[in-house]
């Protein structure tokens, strides 16, 4: 028997006046598993969540949230779900310790505050009020408060923004439990070593649009990497090895999985052009590498 989604997103369709910030996205996230939606500042990311979460109607397209319709059955819906907004939504007269308590009576899942606060290392801060934290510090609070519904899904709007090492690491971990107990997790962000750290599957949205999904693992496949002592144009070496090529500053960059004969080409290609190969490396791409070809591409 097939496992029902934890979200399933099908053509959506957001428009600002005469601005449309998200044309025809779909994807689907089962329990317990981590999707990062990444990209630029302005690509939809936000748009995407807030449509998922209730706060926006869509202009087209459908939306199913845990079975539900998030707009239509949101007072359900916020029962069993956790959001973490990117402005964090708090007065900032609040005190943390009486937020998060506040918070998880709300919910009533049986949320104990305290421990919600020391999983995100506020323990000792429960009297400082919201406008006396740090930008870590009120990113940790606001993860707290998704937190407090013990949710079975969660969305997380750019969720170590301004936050140190220590407290990225923390987050990470607190991603992965959630994960780890079935909760369905959401995350957007820009910053690609984040998601490359926590994402099990990838939507790569540019101009409201999907350019790249899948699993993580799929999409960054394998990639050569190389220098010339004089410059070629890259299309040279597209056409010689069958595969994509680009230049991340001095490196040329062939994508995916490369044959037997490619490094060969590349040499050929090379010395008919009176350059040199060197410092050849192989390796799997980087998520950063992929990004940026993709984003590029759709916005030449």
């Amino acid at each position: 028997m097939t496992r029902s989604a934890a979200l399933e997103v099908n053509d959506l369709v957001m428009r600002y006046g005469d601005v449309t910030a998200v044309d025809g996205v779909s994807f689907r996230v089962e329990p317990g598993s981590v999707l990062v939606i990444l990209g630029r500042n302005g690509a939809g990311k936000t748009s995407i969540i807030e449509a998922c979460e209730g706060f926006r109607r869509p202009h087209g397209g459908t939306l199913r949230v845990l079975g539900l319709d998030p707009t239509a059955q949101r007072s359900a819906l916020n029962r069993r779900m956790g959001v973490m907004l990117q402005g964090g939504g708090i007065y900032p007269g609040a005190r943390v310790g009486e937020t998060v308590d506040h918070y998880c009576t709300l919910h009533d899942r049986s949320v104990r505050p305290d421990e919600v606060l020391e999983s995100v290392g506020l323990g000792e801060l429960r009297r400082r009020t919201w406008r006396t934290l740090s930008g870590g510090e009120r990113q940790r609070l606001s993860l707290a408060l998704a937190l407090c519904a013990r949710p079975d899904i969660a969305f997380l709007d750019e969720p170590t923004a301004g936050v140190d090492l220590d407290g990225r690491r923390a987050i990470r971990t607190i991603i992965r439990d959630l994960a780890a107990r079935g909760c369905a997790v959401i995350l957007a962000t820009h910053e690609l070593d984040e998601a490359e750290r926590c994402a099990d599957d990838v939507l790569i949205v540019d101009r409201g649009r999907v350019v790249a999904s899948g699993p993580l693992a799929a999409l960054l496949g394998q990639e050569i990497r190389f220098r010339l002592t004089s410059p070629i144009a890259p299309e040279a070496f597209a056409s010689a090895t069958g595969l994509a090529v680009s230049l991340d500053d001095d490196d040329y960059v062939v994508h995916g999985n490369a044959h037997t004969d490619t490094i060969a080409a590349i040499a050929r290609v090379a010395t008919e052009a009176s350059s040199t190969v060197v410092d050849v490396r192989s390796g799997s791409q980087r998520l950063e590498s992929l990004f940026r070809r993709l984003t590029e591409d759709a916005t030449s």
